[in-house]
This record gives structure tokens, sequence and C-alpha cells, in this order.
């Protein structure tokens, strides 16, 4: 009996603690990828973290015992999902921020609970509940504030943030409706090398590579810590968390990640905390929670 009371705490502070890992490595992921890119194009920066993210999930899918092999019928989902949650998203996301604040896009990129749910409607039929239309509802409220009344006339980079966000709910959608028999790692690997072919070929062909020699030190450390930390260690520690958790708790989890954004921003690379960037966010993040969180019971 006392182990088993010793034994819960324990395991219950590894779950917690490795949520705040994932929060910390994708949030300030954000300042990183924005640090890399003074230094590296676009391109060059996602053939990198793709091909880098592919071989070591891969290979630690191996490591594991599980097997690389994907069955034939899974491979245009994987595709899809392929195209819409890495290759478009972290294309958009790296051209986005070349154009506007960090903890703008930030933001932005979060509305991708509410367009998941408003696309599940015709592709799941999954109708929305009273606390989901008021999620909508704060989400879309958030995302306008955020905009100001030109809207999409601000450069290339909210439009860009917005393609981002929906394409990462159209991947969602893609992975919820499709009945997977390769393993969940193999399958993200295997999206991984899709994304990574493509822009290893881009990269080569539009972009120069640049001379690593003339990096300062904080282009190192962002660099260190978008493929170390970001890419590879939450990713895994993403699939250890779900594996432990409930669905409804990994998803509540990741509330954190834009606002260690923001903050991460606003501390590491000098952006400005506007009310209106303040009120934005708090919408979005009331409207996310609104999307994700459990009915209540009567």
């Amino acid at each position: 009996m006392s182990d088993g009371i010793v034994t819960q705490p324990r395991r219950d502070l590894t779950k917690y603690l490795m949520l705040l890992a994932i929060s910390l490595f994708w949030g300030l992921n954000w300042p990183a990828v924005k640090t890399i890119l003074s230094q590296v194009p676009p391109l060059t920066l996602r053939a990198v973290g793709f091909t880098l993210g592919a071989v070591i999930i891969l290979t630690l899918t191996r490591l594991s015992g599980r097997s690389l092999a994907i069955p034939r019928r899974d491979w245009p989902s994987l595709v899809a999902a392929g195209v819409c949650n890495v290759l478009v998203f972290n294309l958009c996301t790296a051209f986005a921020q070349l154009g506007m604040a960090t903890s703008r896009a930030a933001v932005i990129a979060f509305t991708m609970p509410v367009w998941a749910t408003l696309l599940a409607i015709p592709v799941l039929k999954e109708w929305p509940r009273r606390q989901q239309i008021a999620g909508l509802v704060c989400g879309m409220a958030g995302l306008a504030v955020l905009l100001g009344p030109n809207g999409l006339q601000q450069g290339f980079g909210p439009g860009l943030m917005l393609i981002a966000a929906v394409s990462w709910a159209i991947g969602t959608i893609v992975m919820k409706r499709h009945v997977w028999g390769g393993a969940v790692m193999a399958v993200t690997g295997w999206q991984y090398v899709i994304s990574a072919i493509p822009m290893v070929i881009l990269a080569s062909l539009l972009e120069t590579p640049p001379d690593p020699a003339t990096f300062p030190l904080p282009v190192w450390v962002a660099i260190s810590w978008h493929l170390l930390l970001s890419l590879c260690a939450a990713q895994v520690l993403w699939f250890v968390v779900v594996s432990r958790v409930s669905v409804g708790q990994a998803a509540v989890s990741t509330l954190l990640i834009p606002v260690v954004g923001v903050s991460g921003s606003v501390l590491l690379l000098g952006d400005t905390l506007t009310p209106t960037l303040v009120i934005a966010l708090a919408l979005i993040l009331t409207g996310v929670a609104c999307v994700l969180l459990p009915a209540r019971k009567r």
C-alpha cells in the first residue's frame, strides 16, 4: 500500500514535468526559429530540420522494436497528413516570421483547434456543443482583435500564419479520420521524410548555403534548441505523455505553448507586449480551452 502511495505522486510529478518540458521546448521554439532565420534561409532551415527529424524519429522507432513498415492503405492519408502537418505548416511559419512579429505569429498559429472544430462539422460530422460554439466565438474574436480593421492587409505574414493554422487543422482531421495500421512514431517519421524531399531539392536550387563559421553564439544556441529539443526531444516526450494521459489532458496542456512563445518573444526578441496582443491571446486561449475541455456532466 505504501509503495503504491509513494509511486503514484512520483508518476504524476513525472507526467507534469514532461508536459512542462514540452511547453518550454515548443514555446521557446518560436523565438529560436526567428533567431535562426537571421542567418539561415527558410528553405535550408526546413530541409535540415525535416531531414534530421526523419533520421532521429525513425531510428528511435526501430530501436524501440517497432516496425518502420507502413501498410499500403495508409500511404494516401500519410502523405496528406505529412503535407499539412509538417510541410505546409512549417514552411508557412518560417516565411511568416520574416514579415511579422514572432509573438503575433504564435498567437495566430494557436487558432488551430478552432479551425479543426469547424472542419470537423462537414468532414467528421461532429457538431459542436454550446461550450464549443462559445469557444469558436472567442477564438474568432481574438483573431479579429489581433488582425485589427486592416485584416490581412498587414503584409504577407498574417495570411501565411492563417494558412499554417488551417493546414495544421486539416492534418489533424486527416490523422483522426484514418485508422492507422502502422506505428504512430513510424507514421510521424515518414511524414518528415515526405516533407524533407521537396525541401532539400528546393533549398539546393533556390538558396545559397550559409557559412556556419559566421554564426554568432545566439544562433548556435537557437539551432541546438530547434533541432534537438523542439524537433526531436519534444516530439518523443509528446508520444510518451499521450500514452500516459487522456487525450483531453494532453490537449489542454498545449495551452501553455503560446503563452511561453509570446513571453519568450517579448523577453528574447524584444517584441512589444501591446494591450491588443494580450487581449487577443486571452480570447484565443479562452476559445481553445472551451473547444478542448470536456463538457461538465450533469
